[in-house]
């Protein structure tokens, strides 16, 4: 059966960041829709919200259903501009800054930017190192200064280890580096430690995935191999969930879970802190 589309905007004066990860939040609860997204940052003056509206009416006028505006806009003429195109329209701001205005018995200073700006250089010198870091110690390509990582996820080839590190390294500041398993390392019935990696027992988090998925990614990249292969993934993942039970590593499935997901997970369950 056809999924029936909808159109969803996100419209911020910044970089678009918040009304998406709110809106998407919210578009995940109906999966029973195919959702078309369009995000229309750096909305901060009037002649770019009349062209934004525009361009949402023009989708409106062509659609049988009114598209869904997700707003974070500061400046109201801006933010009434926006309200006036023919959607229905979600505003983050209006839905929670006069409540917690008389809440806090303050008015809110309503200056653009503060979310994603950099207003904190100390948090933004801590994400810019952990990304270096992060680049520096991708695919186990250098052990130079590995006892500065906050952790270091381990896994077989392809099942998420780098996708996760950056997020960790720009979400949290988190020094992230990551080791692939090779098929050295997971020679059958030896599980020991790779000799790069027995020094920082402490600071390994393991990755693994379902087989299936492994050898779907796989396949994508070498076709017909058997390094994609079902079976030799089979075997891979088997011989390292076998060495992350063998030396008590803490390890987390990729197969179903968001990237964002992995890294809040990995936080809680190894108990690190967040830099920025």
């Amino acid at each position: 059966m056809t999924q029936p589309i909808r159109h969803a905007f996100f419209v911020s004066d910044r970089t678009g960041i918040t009304s998406e990860g709110l809106g998407d939040a919210l578009l995940n609860q109906f999966e029973q829709f195919q959702f078309k997204r369009t995000t229309f940052p750096f909305v901060d003056s009037e002649e770019k919200a009349r062209e934004v509206v525009r361009k949402i009416n023009e989708v409106a006028t062509q659609s049988e259903k009114n598209p869904l505006v997700f707003s974070s806009i500061v400046d109201q003429a801006t933010r009434d501009l926006i309200k006036s195109s023919k959607a229905t329209h979600y505003d983050f701001y209006d839905a929670f800054i006069t409540n917690m205005e008389n809440e806090l018995q303050a008015k809110a200073t309503r200056a653009v930017g503060r979310t994603h700006g950099i207003s904190n250089t100390e948090a933004y010198d801590a994400r810019m190192d952990a990304v270096n870091f992060t680049l520096n110690h991708d695919d186990g390509i250098s052990s130079k200064e590995l006892q500065l990582a906050d952790v270091i996820l381990v896994g077989v080839s392809r099942s998420g280890k780098t996708p996760t590190c950056l997020y960790l390294a720009l979400q949290y500041g988190i020094r992230a580096a990551n080791y692939p398993l090779t098929p050295d390392d997971l020679e059958l019935g030896n599980s020991a430690l790779p000799n790069m990696l027995k020094p920082y027992r402490h600071k390994l988090f393991g990755l693994t995935i379902e087989p299936a998925r492994l050898h779907q990614i796989r396949t994508e990249r070498r076709p017909n191999s058997k390094y994609a292969s079902i079976e030799n993934c089979r075997s891979e993942v088997n011989e390292a969930e076998s060495m992350f039970r063998q030396h008590g590593i803490e390890f987390l499935s990729t197969t179903h879970k968001s990237v964002e997901e992995l890294a809040a997970s990995i936080l809680q369950q190894t108990g690190l802190e967040r830099r920025c």
